[in-house]
């Protein structure tokens, strides 16, 4: 039985972007999971200890998010590998990282990077 986790829109202030000031000043950014993964053991054991800890999950997120890139598809990435790494039991990804209000010369909510399998 594959099991579907969803972890919408955490929210992070880091120091992403390729332009200097956005390395200094930073800028909010959000990020979304969601994977498929065999995690039967705990729809039947009721214990943490079988599924992949959501908590978890947002941690190993923020660790990343706190590393300064240039790219968001470089961050996306780190997200990616991280998570696949610690949790060989996913089947399938996606991350979504979003930069709000980048530095266009307009108004734009966010800007944003899809990586998914």
């Amino acid at each position: 039985m594959n099991t579907k986790i969803e972890l919408h829109n955490m929210l992070f202030y880091a120091y992403h972007g390729v332009m200097p000031h956005e390395r200094e000043i930073g800028n909010e950014f959000e990020v979304s999971v969601k994977l498929e993964a065999e995690i039967s053991a705990a729809c039947a054991s009721d214990d943490v200890n079988d599924t992949i800890n959501y908590a978890t999950l947002f941690e190993l997120v923020n660790m990343e998010m706190q590393i300064p890139s240039r790219l968001l598809e470089h961050v996306a990435g780190r997200i990616f590998n991280r998570l696949t790494q610690e949790y060989p039991q996913i089947t399938s990804l996606e991350v979504r990282v979003s930069k709000r209000h980048p530095p266009v010369k307009g108004k734009m909510e966010k800007a944003e990077i899809v990586i998914y399998t």
